[in-house]
């Protein structure tokens, strides 16, 4: 087999069956070899990063690594963002590149970088293949790596000559990394102390992340809630671990998260961190979080110890076995659920007293926008997002109970991921209602990917919350800024705010979408948005819903960077 036709065949048997792929001279025997693969659907993005966001949609939504491909220089950084994407996110994700022949390697060859140097970075591993017999042992350890311990992207750099090379591969049953250990597990002398903690506690919260996601610890994580009477407050990478309607449930906390969750947090006695790493976002001050709190910190990854806020009892594992294995002491021992009814009782006032909320206005506002589709999609749907006030507002009014049905460019940021994720999480879940809700910023930035949507018959569907500027920018504008206008305006200035000129907005995403193939529909009128939204979710094929709302809109509750938890502002 030539080396090419070998990369394929160790995909399919890893069980990939779809990669996003654009193609380029230095990758063209790989996608000469997919073509002749009966397994995989190969995916033409229309944009290398679009592909690679593609990825991140299957597998955000599977727990699965996904695969995206390009070809050497301009093709391998343009997956750049998506690889820097995964490794902020913890991500399992194979990126496999193109490399020039090896003769022409370190020469300033045409579309060539040192695409492993580059990446180094952002990966949590990542290989330049310069035998062709290695490529089975490579594909499969790439797996392996991505899948396991903390998730992550590996690259896989394959130069033409190694793609071309003839030779008789050997596919490995078993990998054989000594480097790379094993998931460590906690001790039990470790989790009794941590139950002990918690039966003296008066005030605990459990803070929890993508970590549990990731690790598939969503019911472990609900019966120890349950077990110990712990509320949980999650980030917004841990979405969906816990029902929002439960109890226990603070749903989520940070810059833009309930007041009930960051409250609790900042007061808590006992803050118990599992899957989660105390970002900025999270922390805001970090003198000021949680400061009356024993901070005991489960992370398998023991970089993530101390690195951001100190943790009083660091406990090195995987979050999946420490939450099941307490479950089961808690059972086994004589560990006394403690009464936590004042603590709980002041949770339940906050939660009434601070809920998400917003003004009633004569005109469609995002919330409001959100809150429909929720109800019309009865909380049944994968929603992805791009990155903006949108984003907050989805995961504030989109009531997300199950994990893996909020995706989002979280660690980065990155404008453009909503629908290139959307159209790869409806490839994995073809029979599952799959929505990107969208700001006009971010959305234009992959826009081409609607012609793959169209093109390949995945029927992803844009819910575009049109306010023509970069809309959480202007709120830092509006708030500390003075609402002065950096360059912040997408429209055109003269018809901003003009009702009398709506059919002037530029650019006419309705137009667009159907340039791409796609059915769109633009919404000004309070009246004919639920109808719309129906109409949306019952079109059998991709579908831009443009919704014009106004730009005057924040989202709150709101923590200034730089501020605690009791500096929240709430109007």
């Amino acid at each position: 087999m030539i080396g090419a036709d070998v990369v394929v065949s160790a995909l399919e048997r890893e069980g990939v069956d779809t990669v996003f792929a654009y193609p380029g001279g230095a990758s063209l025997e790989l996608h000469q070899a997919l073509v002749r693969s009966e397994k995989i659907r190969t995916i033409l993005p229309r944009h290398e990063q679009g592909g690679g966001f593609m990825a991140h949609g299957y597998a955000r939504a599977t727990g699965k690594a996904s695969v995206c491909m390009a070809t050497s220089g301009p093709g391998a950084t343009n997956l750049i963002t998506c690889i820097a994407d995964a490794y902020m996110d913890s991500i399992p994700l194979i990126a496999i590149t193109g490399q020039v022949y090896q003769t022409l390697i370190g020469k300033s060859a045409f579309q060539e970088t040192d695409f492993l140097g580059i990446s180094m970075p952002v990966v949590k591993h990542s290989y330049l293949v310069l035998k062709a017999e290695d490529l089975p042992t490579v594909i499969k350890e790439a797996f392996h790596i991505a899948q396991t311990g903390r998730p992550g992207p590996v690259l896989i750099d394959i130069p033409k000559d190694v793609q071309q090379s003839l030779f008789k591969p050997k596919f490995p049953l078993e990998i054989n990394l000594p480097g790379y250990p094993e998931p460590p597990v906690a001790e039990d002398e470790k989790l009794l102390e941590v139950l002990g903690l918690i039966q003296q506690a008066e005030r605990p919260v459990l803070y929890t992340g993508g970590g549990i996601i990731s690790s598939h610890a969503t019911e472990a994580l609900r019966e120890f809630s349950r077990k110990t009477g712990v509320p949980v407050a999650s980030t917004l990478m841990g979405l969906g671990a816990m029902d929002p309607d439960e109890e226990l449930s603070l749903y989520w906390f940070g810059m833009h998260g309930s007041v009930a969750g960051n409250w609790a947090v900042c007061e808590s006695d006992l803050l118990i961190c599992a899957g989660a790493r105390f970002d900025d976002r999270i922390t805001g001050k970090v003198e000021k979080f949680a400061p009356d709190a024993k901070i005991v910190h489960f992370d398998l990854d023991r970089s993530e110890h101390h690195k951001n806020k100190k943790a009083h009892f660091p406990i090195f594992g995987e979050i999946r076995h420490a939450l099941e294995r307490m479950n089961e002491l808690i059972d086994s021992t004589d560990f006394a659920k403690p009464d936590l009814s004042p603590w709980m009782a002041k949770l339940t006032d906050w939660k009434k007293q601070h809920p998400f909320h917003f003004k009633e206005s004569p005109h469609i506002l995002p919330q409001e926008a959100i809150k429909v589709l929720y109800e019309e999609t009865n909380g049944d749907a994968i929603i992805t997002t791009g990155v903006g006030q949108h984003q907050m507002w989805a995961a504030q009014y989109y009531r997300f109970k199950e994990p893996r049905t909020y995706i989002s460019s979280l660690g980065l940021g990155t404008m453009g991921f909503g629908y290139p994720a959307a159209v790869g999480a409806k490839v994995a879940f073809p029979d599952k209602q799959v929505i990107d809700i969208d700001g006009d910023g971010s959305f234009l930035m992959n826009v081409q990917e609607l012609a793959t949507a169209n093109i390949e018959k995945i029927n992803a569907k844009c819910l575009l919350l049109n306010n023509q500027h970069l809309g959480m920018v202007v709120q830092w504008e509006d708030r500390f800024y003075q609402g002065c206008r950096g360059q912040t305006i997408l429209g055109d200035p003269e018809n901003i705010g003009s009702p009398e000129n709506i059919d002037g907005l530029y650019p006419n995403f309705v137009k667009i979408a159907e340039g791409f193939g796609v059915k769109a529909r633009r919404v000004i009128r309070k009246e004919e948005l639920r109808e719309a939204i129906q109409e949306m979710l019952a079109h059998d094929g991709p579908y831009l819903l443009d919704v014009v709302v106004p730009y005057t809109e924040h989202v709150l509750p709101m923590i200034p960077q730089g501020k605690s938890a009791k500096e929240i502002l709430t109007e």
